[in-house]
């Protein structure tokens, strides 16, 4: 039987190039997000993790959904998937790395070998779209 963990991600594309974060001691880039509290709509996580990853303040009537995509988890036994509920928003400004988020970057896929599983689908994602470079 199949282990799912179920989060929220960010996508934000600006010149072509993906928002990403990496975390305090993780080497591999994910997007901005996370779970879900009881209780909460996927909005208004969202809209809750963004905040407290990128100190941002989304408007959730402006959070679009991007898709679902599932792979791999990282640093989780073989089997352990992720399932990454994405949204668009355009309203990012000046995000900066709060909490557990050491860094930000704008990736393209030139830097898809050093994303998360999940990053990577959403990287092809994408490009197939003609959204990333």
């Amino acid at each position: 039987m199949l282990q799912e963990i179920d989060k929220l991600a960010l996508i934000h594309v600006r010149e072509r190039r993906l928002l990403a974060a990496r975390s305090h001691g993780r080497e591999r880039w994910y997007l901005p997000g996370g779970k879900r509290e009881p209780g909460e709509s996927d909005e208004q996580a969202l809209v809750r993790e963004v905040s407290e990853e990128l100190g941002v303040t989304l408007d959730p009537e402006a959070l679009v959904f991007a898709g679902v995509f599932r792979a791999q988890a990282d640093n989780k036994p073989e089997g352990v998937l992720v399932k990454m509920t994405c949204y668009e928003s355009q309203d990012v400004d000046d995000p900066q790395p709060h909490a557990e988020i050491a860094e930000l970057g704008w990736i393209g896929c030139a830097q898809r070998a050093q994303c998360s599983a999940v990053v990577r689908l959403i990287l092809d994602h994408l490009k197939t779209i003609e959204r990333i470079d």
